[in-house]
Order: C-alpha cells, then structure tokens, then sequence
C-alpha cells in the first residue's frame, strides 16, 4: 500500500470582475478496491456551493454554482489517498483471450460497444497504415504483448510536448507531427486500439512525481481486456499503470473527460491568464 498527496490548484485571472456560470470540477480521484481516499479538502473562491454528482461513468463531478463577481476564480482540491494496487502485472487474462484476434464474450460486449467505436472515424486509413508494422490480419499474437508493443511504440516514436491549450490534437495530426502532449498519446493509442476491435477509453488524473517537482493533470488509456478487466496503458511513460497513477475521471471521448470546464460572462478581452500548479508525491 503506498499513500499519496494530490494538491491540484487551477486559477483563472481576469482584467475585470465577471461574472460566473456554472462549472464542473472532476478532480476527485475515483475509488474502488485499489483506491481509498483518506481525507480530502475542497475550495473555492469566491465562495460557490457545491453539489457532487456521479456521470454515466461513474466519475465524481463537483457542480459549482457562483452568485458573486470576481477578478479571480481558485478552485483548490488537497486529497489523500491509499494506492493498494500493487504489481501492475499481476492480472490473469481470460485463455479464450491471451491471443489476438478474439471475441469477446457475449456476456461482455454489448456493453463494450460504445468504446468500440471511434471517436476520429476519419483517421483510420492513417491508422492503418501506421498499425502494419505492430500486425497484420491473419497472424496471431500476444494480446498483452501485442499492446505492450503499442505502448512501446508511441512512446518511443514521439516526440513529448507539453501543450497548455485546451483539447487534444487527433490521432492524424499526431502522426503528421510527430510529437504530442499525454492527452495526444492517449488519444493516438485509445484509437489504435479500437481500430484492432478492442474496448478503449480515456482516463485524466494523475501520476507521482518527486518532491521537488511541479506538473500538471496526467492522461493515458485503458483496455478492456477479459479475465483482467480494465488495464491502464501509459504510453507517455511506457508503462502499465500501477500504484504511481491515480484516476480521477474514465470517459469514451476527451472532451467528457476535461479537469475543469464552465463559462464566465464579462467583457470580451477580461480573461488575463491561467495557472495550473499540482503537485502528486507520496507521503
């Protein structure tokens, strides 16, 4: 069991008081068997209720609602949490499963259909042609070595670039440029995957990092695999997460999936600046 600290602080700036509309907070890390939070500490400011609300997935969502206008808007989250996930590799895939290509169990699949399906429809000749290298219809390969190939590959192929704007570059555009954010390489392996039939979604939250160090939120993929369940892939670390990686919110799409989101009314060249500090190390 490893116990770690999450302090994530988002700050908007603005020339001059505006007012606010409702916003959506998803940075509650999502509990479970592996995951317990242990204390948590939430604010705001200016003051705003709260209600928390679970989505579709599952996911812990703060509903912030503002009465008052403001120059600044700070939302402040400070958790605890033990991490029981131990050896990421200590899953057992289903033996109907261990090779590429399978089916998925009827029991399975219906639910499985929506992460079936792309979110980039179009990209998929590009896809493709940059899969051929990894497989080939007709062969039969590893289904864990087939995506620990994968992970390997874009995390060795890319070039990593952190971007601060907002939305995730497609999985085309990462393969014309060459280069991506977490969120470009989870989205580039969440469709490839996908493209090979398996089920895939986006997952934003957090990874460990040293003392010393000051980062931002973390993105990365899981695949539903049978026998094993949901297993995240980080292909920015290249690696199979574990105890060092913390989700706070699962979705099909990116877009549904965001740390913060909402709207403020004001005059239109307000907005001054954002800043972002989090800060994950274990305790």
């Amino acid at each position: 069991m490893k116990k770690i600290r999450i302090s994530h602080k988002t700050e908007y700036h603005y020339r001059s008081p505006v007012q606010f509309g409702p916003h959506r907070a998803l940075v509650r890390p999502r509990e479970g068997h592996d995951l317990h939070i242990e204390s948590s500490i939430f604010n705001i400011e200016p003051p705003a209720t709260v209600r928390w609300v679970r989505d579709t997935y599952g996911n812990s969502i703060a509903i912030l609602g503002f009465s008052e206008a403001s120059s600044r808007l700070s939302i402040h989250s400070e958790v605890l949490v033990a991490n029981y996930e131990g050896n990421p590799l200590n899953f057992v895939i289903s033996p109907d499963a261990a090779l590429y290509p399978f089916q998925y169990p009827m029991d399975e699949a219906p639910e499985l259909i929506p992460y079936r399906l792309a979110s980039y429809p179009h990209d998929g000749s590009d896809l493709r042609s940059w899969l051929e290298d990894l497989y080939k219809p007709g062969q039969v390969i590893g289904t864990f070595d087939l995506l620990a190939s994968l992970n390997a590959r874009i995390n060795q192929n890319f070039t990593y670039q952190r971007r601060e704007e907002t939305g995730v570059q497609s999985p085309a555009e990462t393969l014309a440029l060459g280069r991506g954010s977490c969120r470009d390489y989870a989205v580039l392996m969440m469709e490839a995957v996908r493209y090979w039939g398996f089920g895939a979604r986006f997952v934003t939250g957090y990874i460990q990092m040293n003392h010393n160090q000051h980062g931002a939120t973390h993105a990365w993929t899981e695949i539903y695999i049978p026998g094993a369940g949901w297993k995240g892939f980080d292909p920015t670390t290249n690696k199979v997460t574990g105890n060092e990686h913390v989700s706070v919110a699962v979705a099909r799409d990116p877009g549904k999936a965001s740390p913060i989101s909402g709207s403020w009314k004001g005059p239109a060249d307000a907005f001054d600046r954002l800043e972002v500090e989090v800060r994950v190390v274990q305790v």
